[in-house]
């Protein structure tokens, strides 16, 4: 009688260890499945919507890919899982990479760049130097932002940004004769005539004095 009770408590025991065992490489495949649900579902979220939390996300994926390298260990049968786990990590790392290069700030405009954008507006002329956007009814401001603007930064420009600036002036005032013919009002043609007799004289002394300054620095 005490050795069929002995026997009992023992496939008792073994059972409970076989349980517990179950149970561990249950939630170790449960765990390995979770790290790869993770990186499948990262991968459908736009990169607007990562942007403004990527440090937290990234961080969750390094909490459960950590975790789902330790769950391996617990399973019997490792090889499929091992597999999955690689194959997310791959996708995670050039996702990552991807990411890295959507988020990084667009590089600074060149010097001639930030010259135009201050004369006409960000980005409305770019190398094509295309005024098509200027028409009867925007092109007297355009020449009071271009004008006044250059007012104000005359004694900044080298002779190089004058140069730039007489090559942009030029295009500006071919676009005009194409405006004359689309309904250009006769007010608005006045006052840009008098906004161009303010940057003839302008443009010449300064420039003379931009290459002035600039023969004097050669020399020293």
């Amino acid at each position: 009688m005490k050795k069929i009770q002995l026997l009992s408590g023992i496939a008792l025991i073994v059972l409970g260890f076989t349980s517990c065992k179950d149970e561990k490489q249950e939630k170790a495949q449960k765990t390995v499945d979770s790290y790869v649900a993770y990186v499948d579902s990262v991968k459908n979220v736009a990169a607007e919507d990562l942007k403004a939390d990527w440090k937290s996300v990234d961080a969750e994926y390094d909490r459960r890919a950590q975790e789902a390298e330790l769950a391996l260990a617990d399973l019997k049968d490792k090889t499929a899982a091992t597999e999955k786990v690689n194959t997310s990590k791959i996708k995670y790392e050039e996702f990552k990479k991807e990411m890295t290069t959507v988020f990084a700030p667009p590089p600074a405009p060149s010097p001639k760049q930030q010259l135009r954008n201050a004369l006409f507006g960000e980005g409305k002329i770019g190398d094509d130097m295309s005024f098509s956007w200027v028409n009867a009814q925007n092109i007297h401001s355009v020449y009071q932002q271009f004008v006044h603007t250059v007012e104000d930064n005359k004694d900044r420009y080298s002779r190089e940004d004058w140069d730039e600036i007489k090559l942009l002036y030029e295009a500006l005032d071919s676009r005009k004769n194409t405006v004359e013919k689309e309904g250009l009002t006769a007010e608005d043609n006045r006052k840009i005539a008098g906004l161009k007799i303010k940057f003839a004289p302008m443009y010449t002394v300064n420039r003379m004095g931009a290459k002035s300054e600039e023969n004097k620095e050669a020399k020293k």
